[in-house]
């Protein structure tokens, strides 16, 4: 392992996102944009993120044992804290740029990294609004869903977007749970939301979503472990909200180090990209 980590792809050359998945972005919600990374580039990094979420992984109960949410993924966060490797993934310039271009701004910020591993037999991940958990005053954010591994299908739990839907801001203050599927499956229902998702996706693609999409994922029904990579970015100049809840009073703690509401969310933790 540490060979691979001397000869890491660099990711920091930077790639222009056409006009009409920024266009895409900005009215869906959501866009997918391919081969984000060659063959030669995800092999490499999928060896590496793989062995540090397996090392950094606190989940030891048998699926069976675990409600909904501990069901639906092994969730593995802030690598980039822990590991060189996966440093110099979570930070690249490649990423941050086309999440910029995708938001129309000129620089982002990290909030976090999660590694989102979904075993074979796990379940399904409800319906949920990212931006729930985020005290951060802005509309102005974005996650990078990175699978590892080719996803031929959608049998693996491919992540299903509600189109339009984040022009509704922030709907329910429920955080992932069975209480949220149910009532953003009705909300979904009766707006008339398109529902969207990718049929397949290579290891090295990605989707990019707003902060307020609605979103959830099927089960994972596969043999294989669906193996994901998110980064979550947001505008720089982006300032501390103050925290509507205890989800949001756990984020200001521990992805904003509790930095005074109305100052800019510039942290150690939320390196300007760009």
């Amino acid at each position: 392992m540490e060979n691979k980590k001397e000869i890491l792809p660099d990711l920091n050359n930077t790639i222009n996102v056409p006009k009409e998945k920024v266009n895409e972005f900005q009215e869906l919600g959501h866009t997918l944009i391919r081969n984000i990374l060659s063959k030669e580039e995800i092999s490499v990094y999928h060896d590496v993120l793989v062995d540090a979420a397996s090392r950094y992984n606190s989940e030891k109960r048998k699926l069976e044992d675990r409600d909904t949410y501990g069901k639906a993924f092994l969730q593995i966060m802030n690598l980039w804290r822990e590991d060189e490797a996966a440093k110099k993934f979570v930070l690249a310039k490649r990423f941050a740029k086309i999440a910029a271009d995708l938001l129309g701004v000129k620089n982002v910020r990290l909030y976090h990294d999660q590694a989102l591993f979904k075993e074979p037999g796990g379940g399904p991940t409800p319906w949920h609004q990212d931006q729930n958990y985020w005290p951060l005053d802005t509309t102005q954010t974005i996650t990078m869903w990175m699978p590892l591994v080719d996803m031929p299908n959608e049998d693996m739990g491919m992540l299903t977007f509600a189109s339009g839907s984040q022009k509704k801001g922030n709907i329910f203050d429920y955080v992932i749970s069975d209480e949220s599927e149910g009532a953003f499956e009705d909300y979904v229902k009766k707006n008339q939301f398109k529902l969207s998702r990718p049929t397949y996706m290579n290891a090295g693609d990605a989707t990019f979503h707003q902060g307020y999409t609605i979103h959830n994922a099927p089960g994972n029904t596969s043999d294989k472990m669906r193996e994901v990579m998110t980064i979550i970015y947001y505008a720089d100049g982006t300032k501390v909200a103050k925290p509507q809840h205890e989800w949001q009073e756990a984020d200001h703690k521990k992805w904003l180090m509790e930095k005074e509401v109305g100052t800019l969310a510039d942290s150690e933790l939320n390196p300007a990209l760009l």
